[in-house]
């Protein structure tokens, strides 16, 4: 079966999500979408495994920037949603001197040890043992829901008519004249513009079509829910290293800690590893009082970059309606409604916006 489109996406994740209900969204364009994921439920990648954290002081220059845009759009949204997406929680860098002065920026406020003990008394004394004597905190910082937005997200996206199609792997992409084939599943989708929102996939999506690749590298990134018998206070800030060897907050069910390792990995459903797990758990006991028990749940994202380690967003220079969305990086929701408005005006032929959108599209261009 074949079905007609204006654009097709290929990837049901937050980027995918996201752009969808921006371009659905726009009662001028009126476009015919249809975006395909090759799993049998949206989300299930990366996105399902985030640390739920959106943090303004967080990556270069314009990574704030899409941030700030992006806490600004959920927050216009926030009224018409169940439940709130965003929870005040504060971000607190620790380490030696130089370190935290290396990440500390933007939102970030630099923060005598003493008042970061006062904080998160599970660091003292052991950690000022092993040299960590200075810290930043963001106060912006906040928790984010993300099954809620990317519930908004999808509602969004079908009642501006977008067909979502899961379980539609895609085998084939060939350009024809003056529109592309994607072969999904079972059906084939002739668009004008194709979408490339497939994360760790999107080189390879890229091989498939004919395109140039970007040099997108995909990194395993773990988390863990886990016991412990010091818990830190409800209003305790999430607590992450400067040389970033791990972080932890509070979370509901528990402790929520991750390695943050940054590891090479081939395009797969990542899986955590009981070794890096074991290691990070060792590492947390001798330098906190945080008393971490047995792991309740663990999981294992890829976050997938170029080596300046922005997103790449824009037409391919080369292969006319193909359209980069991936490398986000680890600033997938923390950036995608910023990205995903960028993105729909690129598209739909409204420009990037005001001079501060025309620098984020040269910034994130295909090609860079």
């Amino acid at each position: 079966m074949t079905e007609t489109a204006d654009v097709v996406i290929v990837g049901g994740g937050i980027a995918g999500l996201s752009l969808a209900a921006a371009l659905a969204s726009d009662q001028r364009a009126q476009l015919r979408i249809i975006l395909v994921e090759a799993e049998h439920s949206l989300a299930y990648h990366t996105s399902s495994r985030s640390a739920r954290q959106l943090i303004p002081s967080y990556g270069p220059e314009a990574i704030q920037q899409l941030t700030a845009r992006t806490l600004q759009l959920i927050r216009e949204r926030e009224d018409e949603l169940p439940s709130p997406v965003l929870t005040p929680r504060s971000f607190m860098l620790i380490g030696s001197e130089n370190d935290v002065a290396a990440r500390a920026s933007g939102a970030m406020e630099r923060l005598p040890w003493e008042e970061a003990v006062l904080l998160c008394p599970q660091i003292e004394p052991a950690a000022r043992e092993q040299g960590y004597n200075a810290a930043g905190l963001d106060t912006t910082a906040v928790g984010c829901n993300t099954d809620v937005l990317l519930d908004h997200h999808r509602s969004a996206a079908e009642a501006g008519g977008t067909r979502i199609m899961t379980g539609a792997r895609v085998h084939s992409v060939q350009r024809l004249r003056t529109a592309w084939e994607v072969g999904a599943g079972s059906q084939a989708v002739h668009a004008a513009v194709v979408v490339n929102a497939a994360g760790a996939w999107a080189d390879e999506l890229a091989v498939l079509s004919g395109v140039a690749t970007q040099g997108m590298r995909p990194y395993r990134r773990t988390a863990a829910v886990v016991g412990a018998d010091n818990v830190p206070a409800p209003d305790s800030p999430m607590v992450a290293a400067a040389d970033d060897s791990f972080y932890f907050r509070r979370d509901d069910d528990g402790l929520l800690i991750s390695p943050a390792e940054t590891v090479p990995s081939v395009p797969e459903d990542a899986q955590p590893r009981p070794e890096d797990l074991d290691a990070l758990i060792a590492r947390l006991d001798s330098m906190t009082t945080l008393g971490i028990g047995s792991v309740m749940r663990a999981w294992t994202g890829l976050r997938t970059q170029v080596a300046d380690g922005l997103p790449v967003v824009g037409f391919d220079p080369e292969a006319e309606g193909f359209f980069w969305l991936a490398g986000q990086g680890g600033y997938g929701f923390q950036t995608s409604s910023a990205i995903a408005e960028l993105s729909a005006g690129l598209i739909t032929g409204t420009g990037a916006g005001a001079a501060a959108g025309q620098s984020l599209a040269s910034a994130l261009a295909a090609g860079r």
